[in-house]
């Protein structure tokens, strides 16, 4: 999504600026090309040549004393932006932007381009909170401007409240998804994906679960934001953050995850099931922590929903079969059981593919008895293939 893009980042006078350096060097490290301009007030909280450093570019801190491939007019980074992310976006030049004033580099620039605009605001939260602060940010986003954050934390000033820049991850999701508008599934799909694993409470403290990280779930919600879909994300416990721009639901047991996605579907037109969902359940919880007062514990176990079965609707189903044996076998089964019209199937006793790592190797079985095996690649990429696939059965519908 950011590879070869020109991303223009300016920074401004918070104590938050420090973190537009690490928001430079993943931007740079994703293949986007960074531009960076930095306010006066900027400049005495980070110096600009920790940013040339990190992006390998000009800084731009002064409207006449441009880099030379700008030089012929002071509107020539306007048009080269692909996206403008200001990070951080103080009050001030928050109200100077609603008001449209074009007095500096940064200004200049957001007025005369045609790119979208992210802000990531970043102040005191008694500040953010004024009414002229909200009005500003509100005209903006009147304008189409997107805002990521404020967060609640801890600010300059001691104190707790909201007004604590975005994390970077989040300011970076939200870029990305900008940059989707222009993308395959930009406003023409929504797709319902799952993720995690879920729990099955035995009592107060313990459960029946599974070792699913959420990474693979996860990687396909991000793909598909990226690609312009309308994604709902409904997530069983995994150790992830919410992605930016996306709607997500936080689910534990089965039962809460197949209510989630029957409210989900509605209009949807994908669901992609990649949670692993437990099994089976105790046929009943204890209220209370159960005591190692016996030397054994028996529990009676029952089937827990089959999601991917019993939820109906004109939607396109994709499933994963995690298996240790027999993968091909057992995955056109669960295809055909399940009457899916795509299938990932993927050995989890490969260290490379199973739960918690990064990789995957996995086969994609269609409905018409298609196979095609994928080599070991990162589970971003793997999501990219799998949408691949979506977004051909979904133009054919």
């Amino acid at each position: 999504m950011l590879t070869g893009k020109t991303v223009i980042l300016g920074i401004t006078g918070s104590i938050a600026a420090y973190k537009a350096a690490d928001i430079a060097s993943k931007l740079t490290q994703a293949g986007a090309r960074v531009e960076v301009v930095m306010t006066e007030s900027a400049t005495r909280f980070i110096a600009p040549l920790t940013l040339r450093n990190l992006t390998g570019r000009p800084v731009v801190t002064d409207m006449f004393e441009l880099a030379s491939e700008f030089s012929i007019e002071h509107v020539a980074l306007a048009e080269a932006a692909d996206v403008v992310l200001i990070a951080p976006a103080t009050a001030n030049v928050i109200a100077r932007l609603a008001a449209g004033i074009a007095d500096d580099m940064l200004s200049c620039t957001v007025l005369a381009t045609k790119a979208p605009v992210v802000l990531a605001p970043a102040m005191n939260v008694h500040m953010f909170h004024n009414p002229v602060t909200q009005e500003n940010l509100a005209r903006l986003k009147a304008r189409g401007f997107a805002v990521v954050g404020p967060e609640y934390g801890r600010l300059a000033e001691g104190k707790l409240g909201l007004g604590r820049l975005a994390e970077v991850d989040g300011i970076i999701g939200a870029v990305e998804q900008v940059l989707g508008r222009s993308g395959d599934l930009a406003g023409r799909w929504c797709i319902v994906v799952t993720a995690g694993g879920t729990r099955e409470p035995i009592d107060p403290v313990r459960y029946i679960g599974n070792r699913s990280s959420g990474k693979m779930g996860y990687a396909i919600a991000i793909a598909a934001r990226n690609r312009g879909a309308e994604v709902r994300l409904i997530a069983a416990p995994a150790s992830l953050p919410d992605p930016a721009g996306i709607e997500v639901v936080h689910v534990e047991t089965a039962a809460e995850m197949k209510e989630a996605v029957v409210k989900a579907v509605a209009g949807a037109d994908a669901l992609v099931m990649a949670a692993a969902v437990a099994d089976y359940q105790p046929k009943t919880a204890a209220k209370s922590k159960i005591k190692k007062d016996s030397p054994g514990l028996t529990l009676e176990l029952v089937r827990t929903a089959d999601i991917l079965t019993e939820v109906k609707g004109d939607f396109l189903k994709v499933g994963f079969a995690a298996e240790s044996e027999d993968v091909i076998a057992n995955a056109r089964k669960k295809l055909e059981k399940k009457q899916l019209d795509l299938i990932v199937a993927n050995d989890i006793t490969d260290k490379d593919s199973g739960f918690g790592a990064d990789t995957n190797k996995v086969t994609l079985i269609d409905r018409n008895g298609k196979i095609e095996e994928l080599p070991l690649l990162s589970k971003r990429e793997v999501a990219e293939r799998i949408l691949d696939r979506v977004v051909g059965m979904l133009g054919k519908g």
